[in-house]
């Protein structure tokens, strides 16, 4: 099981969840704070569940997400290494914008 990681665009330090809640059955919202105590940025941040990505064996007649189209359903079974960080994503973007 692999652990997500979440960057400070700030400072490109780790992020640590400092409380999170569920408001809805899919989407949680966290409160974030960076690990480099000279940044101390703090962010808000919502994590939304979208795409049914595969079935469950134990399904939930309440759970009902459109499946992820088959481009989708490769690029996630692709390696972790094969995938940057949300944030180094979004610094890339930027960068080539």
């Amino acid at each position: 099981m692999s652990t997500y990681k979440l960057v400070c665009p700030h400072c490109s330090q780790r992020m640590r969840i400092r409380t999170s809640e569920g408001t809805h059955i899919f989407l949680r919202v966290a409160y974030l704070q960076c690990t480099n105590e000279a940044c101390g940025w703090s962010v808000r941040a919502q994590f939304e569940m979208t795409h049914e990505m595969s079935p469950s064996g134990m399904a939930n007649p309440a759970v009902r997400l459109p499946v992820a189209p088959v481009v989708m359903r490769r690029q996630a079974m692709k390696s972790a290494d094969d995938h940057p960080d949300l944030l180094d994503q979004l610094d890339m973007e930027v960068a080539t914008a």
